[in-house]
């Protein structure tokens, strides 16, 4: 699938949206992607995952860990479609944390799968979570990168597709100066 054919899917699904909004990284964009209506629709969560199968086929992994909770989906798509385990993270008294019940061991190779990164604050959170409990991370696959490939994971990088959105301090919006209203779209539990 190429990245114009996952843009399509973004924009018919009304996920890719256009106005002035504060994203979870608390800095200001004028584009927002609405991750939860790309996973209304099954048919895309199913394209996206065989993309994700097609990209990420040659690395070698024994689980896909993804961050709760709009990647939840879209994870255990990935690791449907490659025969893999699934566990998710989420946030624990402000800490990305295993959630209870799943296991992830020292010896497990682990590929992480996220929705849309602009400062990579999520993804960065999951890979200590998954440091901490001495697994290996083969990579990390994006269904949007928003930073143009500028985010240094330390590991593989497999994004769907990459844009170079803009994204503000709220000290430096040209929106916020310009008094066009804000909205806070989506919630990730993020303080």
């Amino acid at each position: 699938m190429s990245s114009k054919e996952i843009e399509k899917i973004l924009v018919d699904s009304g996920a890719f949206l256009e106005g002035h909004f504060k994203l979870t990284s608390g800095k200001h964009s004028k584009y927002y992607i609405e991750k939860i209506k790309l996973i209304q629709r099954p048919e895309d969560v199913v394209k996206i995952g065989r993309a994700f199968a097609r990209k990420c086929n040659h690395l070698d992994f024994d689980v896909v860990v993804s961050p709760a909770l709009g990647a939840i989906v879209l994870g255990y798509e990935v690791a449907k479609q490659m025969g893999k385990r699934f566990v998710f993270t989420q946030r624990i008294e402000n800490k990305m944390s295993i959630r209870s019940g799943f296991d992830l061991q020292p010896y497990e190779k682990v590929l992480i799968i996220e929705d849309v990164t602009t400062t990579g604050g999520s993804v960065f959170e999951v890979i200590d979570c998954v440091k901490e409990r001495e697994a290996d991370i083969v990579g990390v696959g994006l269904v949007v990168d928003r930073s143009g490939g500028a985010i240094d994971f330390r590991v593989p990088v497999f994004p769907l597709l990459t844009l170079k959105i803009e994204a503000y301090e709220p000290d430096e919006c040209p929106l916020c100066k310009v008094n066009i209203p804000i909205t806070k779209p989506g919630s990730s539990d993020k303080k």
